[in-house]
């Protein structure tokens, strides 16, 4: 069991262990040794920027959900029985620490299935708050929307406008997307994005997988929240624009399964997110509008082409972009934004290129992969691919999972076809 300790200054072990990982929550510590990192450490100040005063639940949440996006970083996979799944104990302090050990059942499920590792809680109250008491009016916005600086989150915040919606953007800072992200926000009025960074710090060498990292851009969209007034019916909504191929990410072959596929939006984190939203007094409720459409379809019904087709070669989709700032090609979200272009004939002059351009050229075990799954398509149907995937969902919903898993990858198809692949 790999332990990991995160707490704010006011709750500083007496004893560090060279056992374990330890992470400052908001301050970088005054120790200066190696198992000792810091996380949000310009959180408070951002908030201050952005004039939101979180409530004590949005605090906790996010205290919950930095602390598990650094552990997530801290515990090496490799070093592991099998080289991936870890076990993982997790220290945290909270203000309303007996609510949320109602949950801990429920977020370590949730843990469970997200980042495909088995998680232990333990929740400790905080000695002291930690809640900025200063407060602020509330924005004039009213809904909150990611904005990644995908193609999806283009979309939905372009839809959205054309709605008559105002929405509070929310970005995480991530290097390469952070100029976009602003430039995207700008086209729908001023002072409506909260661009915030978990600032994670560690010594040595990190993982990478980061399959938990979804958690704390959902705890940037909760403390944004804090900064706009309930609808009539006394909640919020949050929107999730990813598309339904994504957010399923059915693995394309055996090798893939579980959360060697990461689920940032899967239908099952999502529910499992608001349940515990719920059960603790979060009055949000997630709002997913390209949940049953593939990308290609998301552009396609966008309700101002004109404005999607000037900004979207700008948009970043590669799982790989940040270690070159450049489209690897050949990735998953690769294959799935080109094949939405070429679904929309759209000429495809993404920004920088793609680092692989053809296809067929290009060794890829994700290339490989998706031309596999085209062709177990066409030769034994949708349900020799899905399989047990979608056992989570009933009836008409499934059919409806069935349809946009389907469409996906017969877009990735004909994007093969077109570089010969098949």
């Amino acid at each position: 069991m790999n332990k990991v300790i995160c707490y704010p200054r006011c709750c500083t072990p007496k004893y560090y262990s060279d056992d374990d990982y330890y992470f400052e929550m908001f301050t970088v510590p005054e120790q200066k040794i190696n198992n000792v990192g810091h996380v949000g450490v310009q959180l408070f100040k951002e908030l201050r920027k952005s004039k939101i005063a979180p409530t004590v639940e949005a605090l906790d949440f996010t205290i919950i959900a930095m602390a598990v996006v650094a552990a997530d970083k801290a515990v090496l996979r490799k070093k592991s029985a099998d080289g991936w799944t870890r076990k993982i104990e997790l220290c945290i302090y909270l203000h309303d620490a007996p609510k949320w050990r109602q949950e801990k059942r429920k977020l370590e499920e949730m843990l469970r299935f997200l980042s495909g590792d088995f998680w232990v809680l333990n929740i400790n109250a905080l000695p002291e708050s930690l809640v900025p008491q200063k407060k602020y009016d509330l924005r004039q916005q009213d809904c909150i929307c990611l904005l990644s600086g995908g193609m999806d989150s283009l979309v939905g915040a372009i839809d959205l406008h054309e709605e008559g919606r105002n929405p509070l953007f929310v970005s995480q800072t991530v290097r390469g997307n952070a100029e976009h992200q602003r430039e995207y926000a700008m086209q729908f009025g001023i002072n409506n994005l909260c661009q915030w960074s978990n600032n994670i710090k560690k010594k040595g060498e990190s993982e990478i997988s980061t399959r938990a990292r979804s958690m704390v851009f959902f705890a940037f969209a909760l403390l944004a929240s804090c900064g706009i007034d309930c609808n009539a019916q006394g909640r919020k909504e949050l929107f999730v624009p990813e598309n339904g191929y994504i957010s399923l990410n059915m693995p394309l072959d055996p090798l893939r399964t579980g959360s060697l596929s990461t689920k940032t939006t899967h239908p099952v984190y999502m529910k499992a997110m608001q349940e515990i939203w719920n059960d603790v007094g979060i009055n949000i409720d997630f709002v997913l509008p390209y949940k049953y459409k593939t990308k290609g379809e998301v552009l396609m019904d966008c309700k101002n082409q004109d404005l999607m087709k000037k900004l979207i070669f700008g948009s970043t989709s590669c799982g790989k972009y940040q270690r070159k700032l450049q489209h690897c090609g050949v990735c998953v979200p690769c294959l799935v934004r080109r094949a939405a272009f070429l679904k929309n004939n759209l000429c495809d002059v993404t920004e920088g290129g793609y680092f692989k351009e053809n296809l067929q050229c290009s060794y890829s075990k994700d290339v490989a992969a998706a031309a596999l799954a085209v062709v177990q398509l066409k030769k034994n149907g949708i349900e020799s691919l899905v399989k047990g995937m979608l056992s989570f969902a009933k009836g008409e919903e499934r059919n409806l999972y069935l349809g946009v898993i389907e469409r996906g990858v017969l877009e990735i198809g004909a994007l093969l076809r077109e570089h010969s692949v098949i």
